[in-house]
């Protein structure tokens, strides 16, 4: 067992992916039951993600899920990856963590991001246009302000004042920056763009300011991490992920997860094709020993306190024993 993985969190990030042919209430259920085999397995944290009219992705009101998953589980640190902070008020925001954290108390954390809806047709929804997303330092400090009670308006947020409950800044663009000047942890991906991940965790580092939430940097590496018993059933758990990208990129709508095997037959075109491989390459993947070999490499650049793996497939058997496989590497069982 390498002793830098051992001294590793790892924690899983999971989107609620829908599946092609199930309805989405199903990848909800999915995500509740898969917390429950992380919190068995050994896995240190497990998060949700907001995202706003995507026909892929079920997961669309993320503290409403975190509560639930909450509800699921007894120990494993329960979250989000994130809330998008520009797309909600401030004090709705630490309202709701404040329910969070009084409910499941020293279990909660606040990952928050800087992104707003995908497409003109969700921001108009939401109230917001792209330009939000530059208030993001602002918004931050404001939120951090209902905790502590500083906020200028008199106004007091009932039940979050007072509570401590962890912020993490998801590094997209500006974000390592912003992370580290507010002394806050960081989440960085993915786990393909190795150059630019490292510089964005330098950056943060040689920039981060101790604060009183957290009095040193402290990095979460994200991205997808297959493993499976051959290094082509590895591949085949990353094949549905990586069509729905191509698919995006040529059709303008994230899709629900198909399966491997129809992907596989299918006849793409040309550009859909160099999309599907672009997708299909860089990740952690292989069997244990090809996984163990390259995060090993990967801890060792980067010198990250937790790894967040965000593997989505459509085989739910296949996902579930890659997770299984990978808590073996960091957690292994007597």
């Amino acid at each position: 067992m390498s002793s830098v993985i051992a001294a590793t969190r790892f924690s899983v990030l999971d989107r609620s992916r829908t599946r092609a042919g199930h309805p989405p209430a199903e990848a909800l259920r999915d995500t509740v039951a898969l917390a429950r085999e992380a919190e068995g397995l050994g896995y240190h944290r497990f998060w949700v993600s907001e995202h706003h009219g995507v026909p892929g992705v079920a997961g669309s009101a993320p503290t409403v899920l975190a509560a639930t998953v909450a509800g699921a589980t007894r120990s494993i640190r329960v979250g989000t990856g994130g809330v998008m902070l520009p797309n909600h008020q401030p004090l709705v925001v630490a309202e709701q963590f404040g329910v969070l954290e009084s409910l499941f108390p020293g279990r909660i954390d606040m990952g928050l991001g800087r992104s707003v809806g995908f497409t003109d047709g969700v921001r108009k929804a939401l109230g917001r246009d792209k330009d939000d997303a530059e208030d993001f330092a602002a918004q931050l400090g404001d939120l951090l302000g209902w905790f502590e009670g500083t906020s200028p308006t008199g106004v007091h947020a009932r039940p979050a004042e007072g509570l401590r409950v962890p912020p993490f800044v998801l590094a997209m663009g500006e974000g390592a920056r912003i992370a580290a000047r507010a002394g806050l942890p960081m989440v960085i991906g993915d786990l393909r763009g190795r150059e630019k991940m490292l510089r964005g965790i330098d950056q943060y580092r040689s920039l981060f300011r101790p604060s009183p939430w957290a009095p040193e940097p402290y990095v979460v590496i994200s991205g997808t991490v297959a493993v499976a018993g051959t290094p082509e059933a590895a591949r085949r758990l990353l094949v549905p992920e990586a069509w729905a990208m191509a698919y995006s990129r040529t059709r303008g709508t994230f899709p629900p997860l198909a399966p491997a095997e129809e992907i596989q037959a299918r006849t793409m075109t040309a550009k859909e094709r160099d999309f599907f491989e672009s997708g299909l390459a860089g990740h952690v993947a292989g069997t244990e020993g090809e996984v163990a070999h390259e995060l090993e490499t990967v801890l060792k650049d980067t010198g990250a306190d937790e790894v967040l793996v965000t593997t989505s497939s459509y085989d739910r058997t296949a996902l579930l024993d890659s997770y299984r496989r990978l808590a073996t590497l960091f957690a292994p069982r007597g």
